[in-house]
């Protein structure tokens, strides 16, 4: 029966932690994008960087013509 005064306290403690880490973590944007780094996981980044790669190149040839 005495370990009930020494558990009720803690237990309240601890959830009076988990309760102010979910607090900051909503406050500090934890959940506002849940799906983007799913889907940027997914993307291809050297067929990104070649694309933008090439367009650059596109550019500066038209701007090189158009002098």
């Amino acid at each position: 029966m005495n370990i009930i005064y020494l558990l009720i306290p803690l237990s309240l403690i601890l959830v009076a932690l988990i309760v102010w880490v979910f607090m900051w973590a909503i406050r500090s944007g934890q959940f506002d994008d849940l799906e983007g780094p799913a889907h940027q996981i997914l993307m291809d980044r050297d067929e990104f960087d070649n694309r933008s790669s090439s367009d650059s190149a596109s550019d500066d040839s038209q701007d090189g013509s158009k002098s």
